[in-house]
Protein backbone atom coordinates (compact mmCIF):
# COMPACT_ATOMS: atom_id res chain seq x y z
CA UNK A 1 0.00 0.00 0.00
CA UNK A 2 1.47 3.38 -1.06
CA UNK A 3 1.38 5.84 1.54
CA UNK A 4 -1.24 8.41 0.31
CA UNK A 5 -3.79 5.40 0.90
CA UNK A 6 -3.40 5.04 4.19
CA UNK A 7 -6.19 5.38 6.72
CA UNK A 8 -5.76 8.23 9.71
CA UNK A 9 -5.46 5.22 12.32
CA UNK A 10 -2.46 3.47 9.97
CA UNK A 11 -0.62 6.84 9.36
CA UNK A 12 -0.53 7.75 13.49
CA UNK A 13 1.10 4.22 14.09
CA UNK A 14 3.32 4.50 11.39
CA UNK A 15 4.31 8.17 12.32
CA UNK A 16 4.31 7.29 15.70
CA UNK A 17 6.93 4.55 15.51
CA UNK A 18 9.30 6.63 13.38
CA UNK A 19 8.63 4.52 9.86
CA UNK A 20 6.92 6.90 8.22
CA UNK A 21 7.32 11.28 8.50
CA UNK A 22 4.50 13.08 8.55
CA UNK A 23 6.66 15.48 5.30
CA UNK A 24 6.77 11.96 3.96
CA UNK A 25 3.25 11.39 3.75
CA UNK A 26 2.16 14.86 2.80
CA UNK A 27 4.37 14.60 -0.18
CA UNK A 28 2.56 10.97 -1.07
CA UNK A 29 -0.57 12.93 -1.07
CA UNK A 30 0.88 16.07 -2.56
CA UNK A 31 2.45 13.67 -5.89
CA UNK A 32 -0.96 11.90 -5.96
CA UNK A 33 -2.74 15.49 -6.39
CA UNK A 34 -0.52 15.98 -9.14
CA UNK A 35 -0.75 12.75 -10.71
CA UNK A 36 -5.11 12.83 -10.82
CA UNK A 37 -6.17 16.13 -10.38
CA UNK A 38 -6.66 16.92 -13.87
CA UNK A 39 -8.71 14.08 -13.81
CA UNK A 40 -10.67 14.37 -11.25
CA UNK A 41 -10.84 18.10 -10.24
CA UNK A 42 -11.57 17.62 -6.38
CA UNK A 43 -9.19 20.55 -5.56
CA UNK A 44 -9.84 24.87 -5.79
CA UNK A 45 -6.95 25.35 -4.03
CA UNK A 46 -4.02 23.22 -3.07
CA UNK A 47 -1.46 24.98 0.18
CA UNK A 48 1.17 22.41 -0.95
CA UNK A 49 4.25 25.50 0.72
CA UNK A 50 1.64 25.77 4.07
CA UNK A 51 1.50 21.80 4.09
CA UNK A 52 5.11 20.86 3.83
CA UNK A 53 5.42 23.58 6.71
CA UNK A 54 2.61 22.10 9.09
CA UNK A 55 4.39 18.91 8.16
CA UNK A 56 7.80 19.46 9.64
CA UNK A 57 6.13 21.05 12.17
CA UNK A 58 4.49 17.53 12.76
CA UNK A 59 7.59 15.89 12.90
CA UNK A 60 8.87 18.25 15.44
CA UNK A 61 6.54 17.19 17.40
CA UNK A 62 6.39 13.38 17.09
CA UNK A 63 10.06 13.89 17.34
CA UNK A 64 9.37 15.27 21.33
CA UNK A 65 6.72 12.67 21.94
CA UNK A 66 3.60 15.12 21.27
CA UNK A 67 1.82 12.71 18.75
CA UNK A 68 -2.13 13.13 19.11
CA UNK A 69 -4.00 11.09 16.64
CA UNK A 70 -4.52 13.49 14.04
CA UNK A 71 -0.86 14.95 14.26
CA UNK A 72 0.87 14.45 11.34
CA UNK A 73 -2.10 13.29 8.56
CA UNK A 74 -2.97 15.91 5.86
CA UNK A 75 -6.78 17.21 5.95
CA UNK A 76 -8.72 18.60 2.81
CA UNK A 77 -11.19 21.55 3.82
CA UNK A 78 -14.60 22.19 1.60
CA UNK A 79 -14.42 25.39 0.46
CA UNK A 80 -16.88 26.91 2.66
CA UNK A 81 -15.76 26.97 5.92
CA UNK A 82 -12.96 29.19 6.45
CA UNK A 83 -9.31 28.89 6.89
CA UNK A 84 -7.40 32.02 7.78
CA UNK A 85 -5.08 33.22 4.23
CA UNK A 86 -6.41 30.51 2.50
CA UNK A 87 -8.70 31.13 0.03
CA UNK A 88 -12.39 30.62 0.83
CA UNK A 89 -14.52 30.66 -2.54
CA UNK A 90 -17.62 28.07 -1.91
CA UNK A 91 -16.61 27.76 -5.36
CA UNK A 92 -18.27 30.74 -6.55
CA UNK A 93 -17.63 34.12 -8.64
CA UNK A 94 -18.91 35.58 -5.82
CA UNK A 95 -16.22 35.25 -3.46
CA UNK A 96 -13.46 33.57 -5.94
CA UNK A 97 -11.16 36.22 -4.25
CA UNK A 98 -12.24 35.95 -0.40
CA UNK A 99 -9.17 35.36 1.58
CA UNK A 100 -10.86 35.12 5.55
CA UNK A 101 -9.02 36.74 8.22
CA UNK A 102 -9.84 33.76 10.80
CA UNK A 103 -10.16 30.09 10.99
CA UNK A 104 -13.67 28.21 11.33
CA UNK A 105 -13.79 26.26 14.84
CA UNK A 106 -13.21 22.68 13.33
CA UNK A 107 -10.11 24.29 11.59
CA UNK A 108 -8.66 25.61 14.84
CA UNK A 109 -9.64 22.28 16.49
CA UNK A 110 -7.60 20.49 13.72
CA UNK A 111 -4.71 22.46 13.81
CA UNK A 112 -4.79 22.39 17.58
CA UNK A 113 -4.55 18.65 17.05
CA UNK A 114 -1.48 19.10 14.69
CA UNK A 115 -2.91 18.26 11.35
CA UNK A 116 -1.92 19.15 8.26
CA UNK A 117 -4.30 20.81 5.74
CA UNK A 118 -3.56 20.34 2.69
CA UNK A 119 -6.04 22.51 0.55
CA UNK A 120 -9.67 23.40 -0.31
CA UNK A 121 -12.30 20.67 -1.84
CA UNK A 122 -14.58 22.29 -4.71
CA UNK A 123 -18.63 21.97 -4.28
CA UNK A 124 -21.57 23.21 -5.35
CA UNK A 125 -21.80 26.39 -5.24
CA UNK A 126 -22.58 27.91 -1.83
CA UNK A 127 -23.30 24.42 -1.06
CA UNK A 128 -26.50 24.34 -3.10
CA UNK A 129 -26.63 21.12 -5.56
CA UNK A 130 -26.06 17.19 -5.47
CA UNK A 131 -23.52 16.96 -8.27
CA UNK A 132 -20.47 19.35 -7.75
CA UNK A 133 -21.76 20.47 -11.38
CA UNK A 134 -22.97 23.59 -9.76
CA UNK A 135 -19.60 24.81 -9.07
CA UNK A 136 -18.50 27.91 -10.60
CA UNK A 137 -15.28 27.14 -11.46
CA UNK A 138 -15.37 23.65 -12.34
CA UNK A 139 -16.86 20.02 -12.50
CA UNK A 140 -15.37 17.34 -10.33
CA UNK A 141 -15.24 13.76 -11.04
CA UNK A 142 -16.25 11.15 -9.97
CA UNK A 143 -12.66 8.45 -9.39
CA UNK A 144 -14.87 5.40 -9.89
CA UNK A 145 -15.97 6.48 -13.07
CA UNK A 146 -14.79 9.92 -14.79
CA UNK A 147 -17.93 10.33 -16.49
CA UNK A 148 -20.06 10.55 -13.38
CA UNK A 149 -20.84 12.97 -10.63
CA UNK A 150 -19.01 12.62 -7.33
CA UNK A 151 -22.38 13.66 -5.77
CA UNK A 152 -22.86 16.88 -3.66
CA UNK A 153 -22.37 19.37 -2.57
CA UNK A 154 -19.42 17.92 -0.65
CA UNK A 155 -18.11 16.65 -4.23
CA UNK A 156 -14.52 17.46 -3.95
CA UNK A 157 -14.36 15.76 -0.18
CA UNK A 158 -15.34 12.76 -0.92
CA UNK A 159 -14.10 12.50 -4.26
CA UNK A 160 -10.44 13.23 -3.18
CA UNK A 161 -10.73 11.20 0.05
CA UNK A 162 -11.57 8.26 -2.38
CA UNK A 163 -9.15 8.88 -5.12
CA UNK A 164 -6.14 8.97 -2.46
CA UNK A 165 -5.34 12.79 -2.88
CA UNK A 166 -5.89 13.56 1.06
CA UNK A 167 -5.81 10.83 3.99
CA UNK A 168 -9.33 12.67 5.27
CA UNK A 169 -11.62 15.58 4.35
CA UNK A 170 -14.46 17.79 6.16
CA UNK A 171 -17.30 18.34 4.19
CA UNK A 172 -21.02 20.39 5.14
CA UNK A 173 -24.29 19.17 5.08
CA UNK A 174 -27.56 20.81 4.27
CA UNK A 175 -29.79 18.31 2.92
CA UNK A 176 -27.33 15.60 2.77
CA UNK A 177 -23.98 16.86 1.24
CA UNK A 178 -21.61 14.43 3.52
CA UNK A 179 -23.51 11.33 3.32
CA UNK A 180 -24.44 11.36 -0.55
CA UNK A 181 -21.05 12.48 -1.49
CA UNK A 182 -19.66 9.59 0.57
CA UNK A 183 -21.92 7.04 -0.51
CA UNK A 184 -21.65 8.00 -4.39
CA UNK A 185 -17.60 7.89 -3.68
CA UNK A 186 -17.54 4.61 -1.77
CA UNK A 187 -15.83 6.52 1.60
CA UNK A 188 -17.66 6.86 4.76
CA UNK A 189 -19.70 10.10 5.89
CA UNK A 190 -21.05 11.59 9.22
CA UNK A 191 -23.80 13.96 9.46
CA UNK A 192 -23.81 14.93 13.10
CA UNK A 193 -26.75 16.00 15.45
CA UNK A 194 -27.63 19.63 14.60
CA UNK A 195 -25.26 21.28 17.36
CA UNK A 196 -22.97 18.69 17.82
CA UNK A 197 -20.13 20.06 16.19
CA UNK A 198 -19.43 24.25 15.88
CA UNK A 199 -20.35 25.86 13.37
CA UNK A 200 -18.51 29.58 13.53
CA UNK A 201 -16.71 29.94 10.79
CA UNK A 202 -19.10 27.83 7.98
CA UNK A 203 -20.39 30.11 5.20
CA UNK A 204 -24.00 30.09 5.71
CA UNK A 205 -26.41 28.29 3.61
CA UNK A 206 -29.34 27.30 5.55
CA UNK A 207 -28.59 27.72 8.93
CA UNK A 208 -30.97 25.51 11.03
CA UNK A 209 -30.34 22.78 8.35
CA UNK A 210 -26.27 23.14 8.04
CA UNK A 211 -23.75 20.92 9.48
CA UNK A 212 -20.21 20.11 9.61
CA UNK A 213 -18.74 16.57 9.36
CA UNK A 214 -15.76 14.59 8.56
CA UNK A 215 -15.56 12.17 4.79
CA UNK A 216 -12.51 9.17 5.60
CA UNK A 217 -11.97 6.04 4.55
CA UNK A 218 -13.30 3.98 7.11
CA UNK A 219 -15.87 4.47 10.90
CA UNK A 220 -12.52 4.30 12.84
CA UNK A 221 -11.13 7.31 10.88
CA UNK A 222 -14.34 9.14 11.21
CA UNK A 223 -14.46 8.21 14.99
CA UNK A 224 -11.02 9.59 15.31
CA UNK A 225 -12.18 13.24 13.38
CA UNK A 226 -15.35 13.27 15.39
CA UNK A 227 -13.48 13.57 18.51
CA UNK A 228 -11.19 16.38 17.25
CA UNK A 229 -14.11 18.55 16.10
CA UNK A 230 -17.27 18.18 18.09
CA UNK A 231 -17.51 19.68 21.28
CA UNK A 232 -19.44 23.33 22.81
CA UNK A 233 -18.38 25.96 20.87
CA UNK A 234 -19.94 29.60 22.80
CA UNK A 235 -19.16 31.63 19.56
CA UNK A 236 -21.60 29.31 17.51
CA UNK A 237 -24.90 29.91 19.25
CA UNK A 238 -26.64 26.83 18.17
CA UNK A 239 -24.02 24.52 19.85
CA UNK A 240 -25.17 21.98 22.63
CA UNK A 241 -23.22 21.85 25.59
CA UNK A 242 -23.38 18.26 25.81
CA UNK A 243 -20.69 16.44 27.03
CA UNK A 244 -18.28 14.89 24.37
CA UNK A 245 -17.68 11.08 24.17
CA UNK A 246 -14.31 8.92 23.20
CA UNK A 247 -16.40 7.71 20.32
CA UNK A 248 -13.33 5.05 19.43
CA UNK A 249 -14.67 3.45 22.49
CA UNK A 250 -17.66 2.65 20.95
CA UNK A 251 -16.29 0.66 18.21
CA UNK A 252 -16.84 -2.47 18.71
CA UNK A 253 -18.32 -5.46 16.36
CA UNK A 254 -20.59 -6.58 18.69
CA UNK A 255 -24.60 -5.67 17.59
CA UNK A 256 -26.62 -8.10 19.30
CA UNK A 257 -29.70 -7.23 20.25
CA UNK A 258 -29.37 -3.73 18.95
CA UNK A 259 -33.00 -2.74 17.05
CA UNK A 260 -32.46 -1.46 14.06
CA UNK A 261 -35.50 -0.29 12.01
CA UNK A 262 -35.91 -0.23 7.83
CA UNK A 263 -38.76 2.59 6.91
CA UNK A 264 -40.42 1.27 4.16
CA UNK A 265 -40.95 4.85 2.53
CA UNK A 266 -36.91 5.23 1.76
CA UNK A 267 -37.62 2.76 -1.18
CA UNK A 268 -39.04 5.19 -3.11
CA UNK A 269 -40.53 4.67 -6.24
CA UNK A 270 -37.94 5.45 -9.03
CA UNK A 271 -35.42 3.67 -6.65
CA UNK A 272 -33.05 1.71 -8.92
CA UNK A 273 -33.30 -2.36 -8.49
CA UNK A 274 -29.66 -2.78 -7.69
CA UNK A 275 -29.21 -0.53 -5.53
CA UNK A 276 -32.30 -1.63 -3.42
CA UNK A 277 -30.89 -5.69 -4.16
CA UNK A 278 -27.82 -4.19 -2.71
CA UNK A 279 -28.77 -2.34 0.87
CA UNK A 280 -31.28 -5.32 1.85
CA UNK A 281 -28.48 -7.78 1.36
CA UNK A 282 -26.66 -5.03 3.28
CA UNK A 283 -29.24 -5.49 5.94
CA UNK A 284 -29.51 -8.70 5.97
CA UNK A 285 -25.65 -8.88 6.66
CA UNK A 286 -26.65 -6.32 10.15
CA UNK A 287 -29.42 -9.09 11.30
CA UNK A 288 -26.31 -12.49 10.66
CA UNK A 289 -24.33 -10.01 12.91
CA UNK A 290 -27.48 -10.24 15.47
CA UNK A 291 -29.30 -7.16 14.87
CA UNK A 292 -33.44 -7.44 15.15
CA UNK A 293 -34.41 -5.99 12.21
CA UNK A 294 -38.36 -4.96 11.55
CA UNK A 295 -40.08 -3.05 8.60
CA UNK A 296 -41.16 0.59 10.26
CA UNK A 297 -43.18 3.90 8.94
CA UNK A 298 -42.39 7.48 8.76
CA UNK A 299 -45.47 8.61 6.65
CA UNK A 300 -44.41 11.55 6.44
CA UNK A 301 -41.26 11.30 5.02
CA UNK A 302 -42.47 12.16 1.21
CA UNK A 303 -43.64 15.67 2.72
CA UNK A 304 -39.48 15.94 3.62
CA UNK A 305 -38.57 17.39 0.05
CA UNK A 306 -41.23 20.04 -0.31
CA UNK A 307 -40.72 20.86 3.64
CA UNK A 308 -37.34 20.97 2.70
CA UNK A 309 -36.83 23.40 -0.45
CA UNK A 310 -39.23 25.44 1.05
CA UNK A 311 -37.25 26.06 4.82
CA UNK A 312 -33.92 25.89 2.75
CA UNK A 313 -34.09 28.56 -0.26
CA UNK A 314 -36.00 30.64 2.71
CA UNK A 315 -33.04 30.43 4.76
CA UNK A 316 -30.40 30.99 1.87
CA UNK A 317 -32.42 34.08 0.77
CA UNK A 318 -31.79 35.65 3.92
CA UNK A 319 -28.09 34.68 4.51
CA UNK A 320 -27.28 35.36 0.81
CA UNK A 321 -28.67 39.07 1.14
CA UNK A 322 -25.14 40.09 2.44
CA UNK A 323 -23.39 39.99 -0.89
CA UNK A 324 -23.98 42.78 -1.99
CA UNK A 325 -21.41 43.97 -3.52
CA UNK A 326 -19.97 46.53 -0.58
CA UNK A 327 -18.07 44.80 2.36
CA UNK A 328 -16.04 41.89 0.45
CA UNK A 329 -16.70 39.97 -2.03
CA UNK A 330 -17.17 40.20 -5.87
CA UNK A 331 -18.30 44.16 -6.90
CA UNK A 332 -19.04 45.09 -9.96
CA UNK A 333 -18.82 48.97 -10.35
CA UNK A 334 -19.45 50.01 -13.90
CA UNK A 335 -23.04 51.53 -13.30
CA UNK A 336 -25.09 55.05 -12.43
CA UNK A 337 -25.71 54.06 -9.02
CA UNK A 338 -25.86 51.80 -6.00
CA UNK A 339 -29.00 50.30 -6.76
CA UNK A 340 -27.64 49.06 -10.59
CA UNK A 341 -24.35 47.83 -8.84
CA UNK A 342 -25.97 45.81 -6.60
CA UNK A 343 -28.00 44.45 -9.20
CA UNK A 344 -25.46 43.55 -11.73
CA UNK A 345 -22.79 42.44 -8.28
CA UNK A 346 -25.89 39.48 -7.89
CA UNK A 347 -26.35 39.09 -11.54
CA UNK A 348 -22.89 37.84 -12.54
CA UNK A 349 -21.67 36.90 -9.31
CA UNK A 350 -24.09 34.15 -8.25
CA UNK A 351 -24.92 31.14 -10.58
CA UNK A 352 -27.99 30.41 -11.80
CA UNK A 353 -29.01 27.62 -9.42
CA UNK A 354 -27.99 29.82 -6.30
CA UNK A 355 -30.28 32.44 -8.01
CA UNK A 356 -33.08 29.69 -8.68
CA UNK A 357 -32.64 29.56 -4.82
CA UNK A 358 -33.04 32.81 -3.38
CA UNK A 359 -35.91 33.74 -5.86
CA UNK A 360 -38.08 30.09 -4.53
CA UNK A 361 -37.10 31.51 -1.06
CA UNK A 362 -37.97 35.02 -1.23
CA UNK A 363 -41.40 34.09 -2.91
CA UNK A 364 -42.47 32.00 0.07
CA UNK A 365 -41.03 34.60 2.47
CA UNK A 366 -42.75 37.50 0.72
CA UNK A 367 -46.31 39.15 1.99
CA UNK A 368 -49.31 36.54 1.19
CA UNK A 369 -47.21 33.88 0.81
CA UNK A 370 -45.48 33.45 4.20
CA UNK A 371 -48.26 31.64 6.36
CA UNK A 372 -49.38 29.56 3.26
CA UNK A 373 -45.61 28.46 2.54
CA UNK A 374 -42.92 28.99 4.98
CA UNK A 375 -45.00 28.46 7.94
CA UNK A 376 -46.70 25.28 6.90
CA UNK A 377 -43.67 23.85 5.95
CA UNK A 378 -42.42 24.79 9.65
CA UNK A 379 -45.50 22.86 11.05
CA UNK A 380 -44.58 19.78 8.84
CA UNK A 381 -40.99 20.07 10.00
CA UNK A 382 -42.21 19.60 13.63
CA UNK A 383 -44.62 16.76 12.17
CA UNK A 384 -41.21 15.48 10.80
CA UNK A 385 -39.17 15.91 13.91
CA UNK A 386 -41.91 14.25 16.23
CA UNK A 387 -42.46 10.89 14.19
CA UNK A 388 -38.71 10.19 14.32
CA UNK A 389 -38.94 10.53 18.40
CA UNK A 390 -41.64 8.05 17.98
CA UNK A 391 -39.92 5.76 16.39
CA UNK A 392 -36.57 6.03 18.17
CA UNK A 393 -38.62 5.05 21.53
CA UNK A 394 -38.50 1.35 20.00
CA UNK A 395 -35.63 1.44 17.67
CA UNK A 396 -32.13 1.66 18.35
CA UNK A 397 -31.44 3.10 15.01
CA UNK A 398 -32.82 2.84 11.04
CA UNK A 399 -31.26 1.79 8.04
CA UNK A 400 -31.62 3.14 4.71
CA UNK A 401 -30.12 3.70 1.14
CA UNK A 402 -27.93 6.82 0.91
CA UNK A 403 -29.04 7.68 -2.64
CA UNK A 404 -32.06 5.69 -4.38
CA UNK A 405 -29.38 5.54 -7.32
CA UNK A 406 -25.86 5.06 -8.22
CA UNK A 407 -23.93 8.32 -9.31
CA UNK A 408 -25.36 9.73 -12.63
CA UNK A 409 -23.50 10.95 -15.83
CA UNK A 410 -22.64 14.58 -16.03
CA UNK A 411 -24.50 16.54 -17.79
CA UNK A 412 -27.45 14.05 -17.48
CA UNK A 413 -29.99 16.06 -14.83
CA UNK A 414 -28.66 19.56 -15.22
CA UNK A 415 -31.25 20.50 -17.39
CA UNK A 416 -33.93 18.93 -14.77
CA UNK A 417 -33.79 20.52 -11.19
CA UNK A 418 -36.53 18.38 -9.72
CA UNK A 419 -34.81 14.98 -11.12
CA UNK A 420 -31.52 16.34 -9.38
CA UNK A 421 -33.78 17.33 -6.19
CA UNK A 422 -34.75 13.66 -6.05
CA UNK A 423 -31.33 12.67 -5.54
CA UNK A 424 -31.68 13.69 -1.97
CA UNK A 425 -34.64 12.07 -0.97
CA UNK A 426 -33.05 9.38 1.43
CA UNK A 427 -31.17 12.09 3.07
CA UNK A 428 -32.91 15.33 3.43
CA UNK A 429 -35.75 14.55 6.27
CA UNK A 430 -32.49 13.75 8.79
CA UNK A 431 -31.49 17.53 8.28
CA UNK A 432 -34.86 18.31 8.74
CA UNK A 433 -35.27 16.39 12.09
CA UNK A 434 -31.28 17.54 13.43
CA UNK A 435 -31.11 14.13 14.03
CA UNK A 436 -27.38 12.00 12.81
CA UNK A 437 -27.06 9.67 10.38
CA UNK A 438 -23.74 8.28 8.54
CA UNK A 439 -23.15 6.60 5.05
CA UNK A 440 -21.20 3.70 4.36
CA UNK A 441 -19.79 2.00 1.79
CA UNK A 442 -22.46 -0.93 0.98
CA UNK A 443 -21.44 -2.30 -2.52
CA UNK A 444 -21.63 -1.87 -5.94
CA UNK A 445 -24.65 -1.84 -8.71
CA UNK A 446 -23.33 -2.35 -12.02
CA UNK A 447 -19.58 -1.51 -10.87
CA UNK A 448 -20.68 1.85 -9.36
CA UNK A 449 -20.64 2.56 -5.03
CA UNK A 450 -23.91 2.12 -3.23
CA UNK A 451 -24.05 3.66 -0.40
CA UNK A 452 -25.78 2.42 2.89
CA UNK A 453 -27.63 4.99 5.47
CA UNK A 454 -27.59 4.55 8.93
CA UNK A 455 -29.70 7.20 10.97
CA UNK A 456 -30.06 7.83 15.07
CA UNK A 457 -31.68 9.65 17.57
CA UNK A 458 -30.22 12.79 18.48
CA UNK A 459 -26.45 12.67 19.79
CA UNK A 460 -26.58 9.03 19.44
CA UNK A 461 -23.19 9.14 17.04
CA UNK A 462 -21.95 6.03 18.98
CA UNK A 463 -24.81 3.69 17.97
CA UNK A 464 -24.44 4.34 14.62
CA UNK A 465 -20.16 4.06 14.58
CA UNK A 466 -21.22 1.03 16.24
CA UNK A 467 -23.57 -0.08 14.19
CA UNK A 468 -21.22 1.05 11.14
CA UNK A 469 -17.94 -0.39 12.71
CA UNK A 470 -19.76 -3.50 13.10
CA UNK A 471 -20.84 -3.88 9.36
CA UNK A 472 -17.86 -2.72 7.89
CA UNK A 473 -15.44 -5.32 9.66
CA UNK A 474 -17.82 -8.30 8.65
CA UNK A 475 -17.54 -6.71 5.04
CA UNK A 476 -14.38 -5.79 2.58
CA UNK A 477 -16.48 -2.92 0.75
CA UNK A 478 -14.35 0.17 2.36
CA UNK A 479 -11.21 -1.22 1.15
CA UNK A 480 -11.75 -1.45 -2.08
CA UNK A 481 -10.36 1.87 -4.50
CA UNK A 482 -11.06 3.24 -7.93
CA UNK A 483 -8.31 2.52 -10.40
CA UNK A 484 -7.40 6.23 -11.71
Amino acid sequence: MSNNQLTIHEAHQLLKSKHLSSVELTKACLERIRQVDDKVRAFVTVTDELALKQAQQADKLIAAGDIMPLTGVPALIKDNICTKGIRTTCSSRMLESFVPPYNATVVERLSDGGAVIIGKANMDEFAMGSSTENSALFTTHNPWDLSRVPGGSSGGSAAAVAAGETVYALGSDTGGSIRQPAGFCSVTGLKPTYGRVSRYGLVAFASSLDQIGPITQDVTDCALVMNAIASYDERDSTSVPNPTPDYTRCLTADIKGLHLGVPKEYFVAGMQAEVGTAIKVAIKKLEELGAIIEEVSLPHTPYALAVYYIIAPSEASANLARYDGVKYGYSYLETDNMWQAMEQTRERGFGPEVKRRIMLGTYALSAGYYDAYYLKAQKVRTLIRQEFDRVFEKFDALVTPTSPTVPFKIGEKTADPLQMYLSDVCTLPINIAGVPAISIPAGFAGGLPVGMQIIGKPFSEETLLRVAYAYEQATEWHKKRPSL
